[in-house]
């Protein structure tokens, strides 16, 4: 069982080796995409995307394209493939969001896939004035080395955890100071899935949702889901509500106590 696994460590063998997964689950998205659009319509506010480890812009292209149908001003971020270095990037992705800001002077949400999802967690603390919030999407906030590509990382970024700054890293596992959704899967085959649960706050979240890691940017239930957090009003942030139908389609997510 998943739940059995050590905290520090990668996800289980199973996991990493059913990946594959997110192929069915960006199929599942084309097929419910007719129900998907039901989803909350947004106020057009501009929501930044930021890939994963190894990934470009063009690997949000679905959620991005999901969220423009349902009226936001959805955006990549533009630094080409995501090859790491947490406190690098941030420069630019300020300038990036700044611009945006800017642009549609309103504040922007920013989604973070992954190792997308530390930049979007720095940001926030950087420019808390120009974040909505954050979501994050299967992101080892919590614990960087419980990952199936901790050693890949290191060697590609050529940034280890122990030569990292110790006031970033205990920034980022902090909650940010603005409203956070975390959302995970049980079932992840790359971060381990208690590194991203979110520590308790009144303005933080976990969702739980059935699938792979990386198939987490095109799974119907994290659409939904983060259709359902971006369609809040700016200043009446709520937790997500498992009412109705959706008890059976959301598990209850778990502490991040």
């Amino acid at each position: 069982m998943a739940q059995a696994e050590p905290e520090s460590g990668p996800p289980a063998l199973i996991w990493q080796l059913l990946e594959g997964r997110a192929v069915l689950e960006l199929g599942a998205m084309a097929w419910l995409y007719p129900l998907l659009r039901q989803a909350p319509m947004g106020d057009g506010h501009p929501v930044l995307v930021l890939p994963g480890f190894l990934a470009n812009g063009s690997s949000t292209f679905p959620l991005r394209q999901f969220l423009k149908s349902l009226g936001y001003a959805a955006h990549r971020w533009k630094l080409g493939r995501n090859l790491g270095g947490v406190g690098e990037k941030e420069e630019r992705l300020l300038a990036r969001l700044r611009e945006l800001r800017l642009r549609y002077g309103r504040k922007v949400s920013v989604i973070g896939w992954s190792l997308g999802g530390l930049y979007a967690r720095e940001l926030a603390w950087l420019a808390p004035d120009d974040v909505r919030l954050v979501i994050t999407l299967g992101t080892p906030f919590r614990s960087h080395k419980g990952t199936a590509v901790t050693l890949l990382y290191e060697d590609v970024s050529g940034q280890r955890e122990a030569h990292m700054d110790p006031a970033l890293l205990t920034r980022l596992s902090r909650p940010p100071p603005v409203p956070s959704t975390s959302i995970y899967t049980r079932t992840d085959g790359v971060v381990h899935w208690r590194c991203s649960l979110e520590h308790p706050t009144p303005r933080t979240e976990n969702i739980r949702v059935y699938g792979s890691h990386c198939g987490l940017g095109h799974n119907p239930m994290a659409l939904w889901a983060i259709a359902d957090r971006l369609a809040q009003a700016e200043e009446d942030w709520r937790p997500f509500q498992r009412h109705t139908f959706l008890r059976f389609a959301y598990p209850a997510p778990d502490s991040g106590d």
